[in-house]
Protein backbone atom coordinates (compact mmCIF):
# COMPACT_ATOMS: atom_id res chain seq x y z
CA UNK A 1 0.00 0.00 0.00
CA UNK A 2 1.63 3.23 -1.20
CA UNK A 3 1.87 6.25 1.08
CA UNK A 4 1.31 4.21 4.20
CA UNK A 5 2.55 5.47 7.57
CA UNK A 6 3.99 2.79 9.87
CA UNK A 7 4.77 2.99 13.58
CA UNK A 8 6.15 0.29 15.84
CA UNK A 9 4.60 1.11 19.23
CA UNK A 10 5.79 0.27 22.74
CA UNK A 11 3.39 -2.64 23.14
CA UNK A 12 3.80 -6.35 22.46
CA UNK A 13 1.20 -8.95 21.52
CA UNK A 14 2.02 -12.59 22.32
CA UNK A 15 0.55 -15.40 24.39
CA UNK A 16 -3.15 -15.67 23.56
CA UNK A 17 -3.16 -12.80 20.98
CA UNK A 18 -6.16 -11.13 22.69
CA UNK A 19 -4.07 -7.95 22.70
CA UNK A 20 -4.78 -7.26 19.02
CA UNK A 21 -8.55 -7.05 19.67
CA UNK A 22 -8.02 -4.83 22.69
CA UNK A 23 -5.62 -2.55 20.81
CA UNK A 24 -8.08 -2.31 17.94
CA UNK A 25 -10.74 -1.08 20.39
CA UNK A 26 -8.32 1.44 21.88
CA UNK A 27 -7.42 2.79 18.44
CA UNK A 28 -11.09 3.09 17.49
CA UNK A 29 -11.66 5.18 20.59
CA UNK A 30 -8.46 7.25 20.08
CA UNK A 31 -8.84 7.97 16.37
CA UNK A 32 -12.60 8.47 16.47
CA UNK A 33 -13.88 10.17 13.31
CA UNK A 34 -10.52 10.65 11.60
CA UNK A 35 -10.26 9.57 7.97
CA UNK A 36 -7.83 6.71 8.46
CA UNK A 37 -7.68 2.93 8.23
CA UNK A 38 -5.21 0.85 10.20
CA UNK A 39 -3.80 -2.62 10.20
CA UNK A 40 -2.07 -4.30 13.14
CA UNK A 41 0.72 -6.84 12.85
CA UNK A 42 3.50 -8.26 15.00
CA UNK A 43 7.06 -7.41 14.07
CA UNK A 44 10.41 -8.66 15.39
CA UNK A 45 10.06 -10.04 18.94
CA UNK A 46 6.30 -9.40 19.03
CA UNK A 47 6.37 -5.59 19.05
CA UNK A 48 3.21 -4.23 17.42
CA UNK A 49 3.33 -2.43 14.08
CA UNK A 50 0.47 -0.08 13.26
CA UNK A 51 0.12 0.62 9.51
CA UNK A 52 -2.02 3.67 8.69
CA UNK A 53 -3.57 4.82 5.44
CA UNK A 54 -5.90 7.71 4.71
CA UNK A 55 -6.26 11.50 4.61
CA UNK A 56 -5.54 11.79 8.36
CA UNK A 57 -2.73 9.25 8.61
CA UNK A 58 -0.17 11.83 9.80
CA UNK A 59 -2.30 13.25 12.61
CA UNK A 60 -3.33 9.67 13.53
CA UNK A 61 0.33 8.61 13.71
CA UNK A 62 1.09 11.52 16.06
CA UNK A 63 -1.85 10.65 18.32
CA UNK A 64 -0.69 7.01 18.46
CA UNK A 65 2.89 8.04 19.30
CA UNK A 66 1.60 10.26 22.09
CA UNK A 67 -0.64 7.53 23.49
CA UNK A 68 1.56 4.43 23.19
CA UNK A 69 5.11 5.63 22.53
CA UNK A 70 7.40 4.36 19.77
CA UNK A 71 10.41 2.03 19.83
CA UNK A 72 13.87 3.54 19.01
CA UNK A 73 14.09 1.07 16.07
CA UNK A 74 17.74 1.76 15.27
CA UNK A 75 20.77 1.62 17.55
CA UNK A 76 21.78 5.06 16.33
CA UNK A 77 18.60 6.51 17.89
CA UNK A 78 19.59 5.27 21.37
CA UNK A 79 21.37 7.80 23.61
CA UNK A 80 23.34 7.46 26.83
CA UNK A 81 21.47 9.05 29.73
CA UNK A 82 18.08 8.71 28.01
CA UNK A 83 15.21 6.72 29.52
CA UNK A 84 13.34 4.04 27.55
CA UNK A 85 10.48 1.64 28.11
CA UNK A 86 11.31 -1.99 27.44
CA UNK A 87 10.49 -5.59 28.36
CA UNK A 88 12.37 -8.28 30.22
CA UNK A 89 13.46 -10.97 27.78
CA UNK A 90 15.06 -14.43 28.24
CA UNK A 91 14.98 -14.06 32.03
CA UNK A 92 17.31 -16.38 33.89
CA UNK A 93 19.01 -17.64 30.71
CA UNK A 94 22.34 -16.00 31.64
CA UNK A 95 24.06 -15.44 34.97
CA UNK A 96 25.77 -12.12 34.17
CA UNK A 97 22.67 -9.91 34.18
CA UNK A 98 19.18 -9.43 32.82
CA UNK A 99 18.34 -8.56 29.24
CA UNK A 100 15.76 -5.91 28.34
CA UNK A 101 14.31 -5.53 24.85
CA UNK A 102 13.90 -1.78 24.21
CA UNK A 103 13.07 -2.23 20.52
CA UNK A 104 16.39 -2.05 18.68
CA UNK A 105 15.99 -3.74 15.26
CA UNK A 106 18.84 -2.20 13.25
CA UNK A 107 21.54 -2.85 12.18
CA UNK A 108 20.31 -6.11 13.71
CA UNK A 109 18.00 -6.96 16.65
CA UNK A 110 19.80 -6.19 19.91
CA UNK A 111 18.80 -6.49 23.57
CA UNK A 112 20.25 -4.21 26.24
CA UNK A 113 21.70 -5.48 29.54
CA UNK A 114 21.11 -4.74 33.21
CA UNK A 115 24.55 -6.01 34.30
CA UNK A 116 25.07 -8.25 37.32
CA UNK A 117 27.30 -5.75 39.14
CA UNK A 118 24.54 -3.12 38.91
CA UNK A 119 21.83 -5.56 40.08
CA UNK A 120 23.99 -6.60 43.07
CA UNK A 121 24.78 -2.98 43.98
CA UNK A 122 21.09 -2.16 43.85
CA UNK A 123 19.43 -5.20 45.40
CA UNK A 124 22.21 -6.98 47.31
CA UNK A 125 24.30 -10.10 46.80
CA UNK A 126 22.21 -12.87 45.29
CA UNK A 127 22.28 -14.88 42.07
CA UNK A 128 20.24 -13.49 39.16
CA UNK A 129 17.81 -16.42 39.17
CA UNK A 130 17.09 -15.94 42.87
CA UNK A 131 16.42 -12.24 42.27
CA UNK A 132 14.01 -13.03 39.40
CA UNK A 133 12.10 -15.52 41.55
CA UNK A 134 12.00 -13.32 44.67
CA UNK A 135 10.83 -10.23 42.76
CA UNK A 136 8.23 -12.10 40.70
CA UNK A 137 9.72 -11.00 37.39
CA UNK A 138 8.52 -12.67 34.19
CA UNK A 139 9.43 -12.31 30.52
CA UNK A 140 7.72 -9.36 28.82
CA UNK A 141 7.15 -7.45 32.07
CA UNK A 142 7.36 -3.74 31.10
CA UNK A 143 10.19 -1.80 32.77
CA UNK A 144 11.56 1.71 32.48
CA UNK A 145 15.34 1.84 32.06
CA UNK A 146 18.08 4.42 31.54
CA UNK A 147 21.00 3.80 29.19
CA UNK A 148 24.23 4.08 31.22
CA UNK A 149 26.84 2.99 28.68
CA UNK A 150 27.06 2.32 24.96
CA UNK A 151 29.78 0.67 22.92
CA UNK A 152 28.99 1.18 19.27
CA UNK A 153 31.78 -1.08 17.99
CA UNK A 154 30.61 -4.04 20.06
CA UNK A 155 27.00 -2.81 19.82
CA UNK A 156 26.64 -3.22 23.57
CA UNK A 157 24.04 -1.24 25.51
CA UNK A 158 24.13 -1.24 29.33
CA UNK A 159 21.22 -0.13 31.48
CA UNK A 160 20.06 0.79 34.95
CA UNK A 161 16.47 0.98 36.15
CA UNK A 162 15.09 4.52 36.04
CA UNK A 163 14.53 6.22 39.42
CA UNK A 164 10.80 5.91 38.85
CA UNK A 165 11.06 2.16 38.17
CA UNK A 166 13.31 1.58 41.19
CA UNK A 167 10.81 3.34 43.44
CA UNK A 168 8.02 1.12 42.13
CA UNK A 169 10.04 -2.09 42.59
CA UNK A 170 10.87 -1.10 46.18
CA UNK A 171 7.21 -0.32 46.90
CA UNK A 172 6.17 -3.70 45.51
CA UNK A 173 8.72 -5.41 47.76
CA UNK A 174 7.92 -3.56 50.97
CA UNK A 175 4.17 -3.04 51.39
CA UNK A 176 3.40 -6.50 52.81
CA UNK A 177 0.88 -7.47 50.09
CA UNK A 178 1.45 -10.60 47.98
CA UNK A 179 1.41 -9.72 44.28
CA UNK A 180 1.03 -11.47 40.94
CA UNK A 181 2.55 -10.32 37.66
CA UNK A 182 0.62 -11.88 34.76
CA UNK A 183 2.00 -11.59 31.21
CA UNK A 184 0.50 -12.99 28.02
CA UNK A 185 -3.20 -12.12 28.28
CA UNK A 186 -5.30 -8.97 28.64
CA UNK A 187 -6.51 -7.74 32.04
CA UNK A 188 -10.15 -8.49 31.15
CA UNK A 189 -9.27 -12.21 30.95
CA UNK A 190 -7.53 -12.01 34.34
CA UNK A 191 -10.61 -10.36 35.86
CA UNK A 192 -12.86 -13.05 34.35
CA UNK A 193 -10.67 -15.81 35.83
CA UNK A 194 -10.86 -14.15 39.26
CA UNK A 195 -14.66 -13.86 39.09
CA UNK A 196 -15.14 -17.43 37.82
CA UNK A 197 -13.02 -18.84 40.65
CA UNK A 198 -14.60 -16.60 43.29
CA UNK A 199 -11.32 -14.82 44.05
CA UNK A 200 -12.29 -11.30 42.98
CA UNK A 201 -12.79 -10.50 46.68
CA UNK A 202 -9.16 -11.42 47.44
CA UNK A 203 -7.73 -8.69 45.19
CA UNK A 204 -7.03 -5.21 46.53
CA UNK A 205 -6.06 -3.69 43.19
CA UNK A 206 -5.70 -4.59 39.50
CA UNK A 207 -3.24 -2.52 37.50
CA UNK A 208 -2.58 -2.67 33.75
CA UNK A 209 1.19 -2.49 33.25
CA UNK A 210 0.82 -2.95 29.48
CA UNK A 211 -1.59 -4.25 26.88
CA UNK A 212 -1.00 -7.87 27.93
CA UNK A 213 0.60 -7.42 31.36
CA UNK A 214 -1.33 -7.09 34.59
CA UNK A 215 -0.35 -6.59 38.23
CA UNK A 216 -2.63 -8.00 40.93
CA UNK A 217 -2.12 -6.65 44.44
CA UNK A 218 -3.72 -9.16 46.81
CA UNK A 219 -5.42 -8.30 50.08
CA UNK A 220 -3.42 -8.78 53.27
CA UNK A 221 -3.54 -12.40 54.32
CA UNK A 222 -4.25 -13.65 50.78
CA UNK A 223 -1.35 -15.76 49.53
CA UNK A 224 -0.12 -15.71 45.95
CA UNK A 225 0.44 -19.50 45.47
CA UNK A 226 -3.22 -20.25 46.27
CA UNK A 227 -4.49 -17.72 43.73
CA UNK A 228 -2.04 -18.96 41.05
CA UNK A 229 -3.31 -22.52 41.54
CA UNK A 230 -6.91 -21.39 40.99
CA UNK A 231 -6.61 -18.91 38.11
CA UNK A 232 -3.52 -20.34 36.35
CA UNK A 233 -5.39 -23.10 34.47
CA UNK A 234 -7.84 -20.48 33.12
CA UNK A 235 -5.07 -18.29 31.69
CA UNK A 236 -3.50 -20.64 29.16
CA UNK A 237 -0.20 -19.39 27.74
CA UNK A 238 0.21 -16.67 30.38
CA UNK A 239 3.31 -16.41 32.58
CA UNK A 240 2.70 -15.68 36.26
CA UNK A 241 5.32 -14.42 38.72
CA UNK A 242 4.74 -13.72 42.39
CA UNK A 243 6.02 -11.57 45.23
CA UNK A 244 5.35 -13.51 48.44
CA UNK A 245 5.49 -12.19 52.01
Amino acid sequence: MIGMEEIVILEKVYGDRSGFLKLDRKLRSLLGDLDVEWKLSATTKNWVRVSLKGEDEEISANLIREEFGEVPYSLKNVREGETYRGRFIDLGKVGYGIYVDIGIFRPRPKDALLPLYYLKETFGEMPVREMISKFGWVDNLPVEVTVTRMEFGAREVELAFSENQLRRIREWLSDGHDKLFIAGTISENVERALIETGHGRDVKRIEELGLMETLLVLKKGTQAPGIIKEIGPRLKGALIGAIKF
